[in-house]
């Protein structure tokens, strides 16, 4: 990836002006306002791994939205929120498959040394950073619980 992450979506933003996306744009925006908190309130500039961990958060308290909304029967509201979860996961990486996350999980335990739950920090220490914005970290938190308990 030659470009970075936040130049992307920059860059994205300026497209959704252009085109008057007004949905697009207003999403794009909220990624933008929040790194931008995150840069003045730490004084660092925002690098690639923590946008990456910025925009999970962002999917994750939407679904948490999605999930209120819908009990609440207000449809339009979860609409809206899914509308910008779809946004935000453009900047995302792929999604890892079922199958690429069981072997990950077998390969970090492995090479833990893991052999019950009091081991299941470093078998996650292990897998947050390759799994960051491409799995939900707490169903692969329940893959490690199931394989360890």
């Amino acid at each position: 990836m030659s470009e970075s992450l936040k130049k992307q979506i920059t860059s994205a933003m300026k497209d959704a002006m252009r085109a008057k996306a007004k949905e697009r744009l207003g999403a794009i925006r909220l990624i933008l306002a929040e790194v931008k908190q995150i840069e003045v309130d730490e004084r660092i500039d925002v690098d690639d791994a923590r946008l990456l961990a910025v925009l999970d958060k962002m999917v994750k308290q939407r679904r948490d939205s999605i999930q209120q909304f819908e009990a609440a029967e207000r449809q339009e509201l979860a609409d809206k929120e899914q509308a910008e979860i779809d946004i935000i996961q453009e900047f995302l990486p792929e999604a890892l498959t079922n199958e690429e996350l069981t072997a990950m999980v077998d390969a970090a335990i492995a090479s833990s040394g893991a052999e019950s739950m009091r081991d299941m920090g470093k078998v996650m220490g292990i897998l947050k950073p390759n799994i960051q914005g491409r799995a939900d970290v707490g169903a692969v938190s329940g893959m490690v619980k199931g394989k360890l308990g």
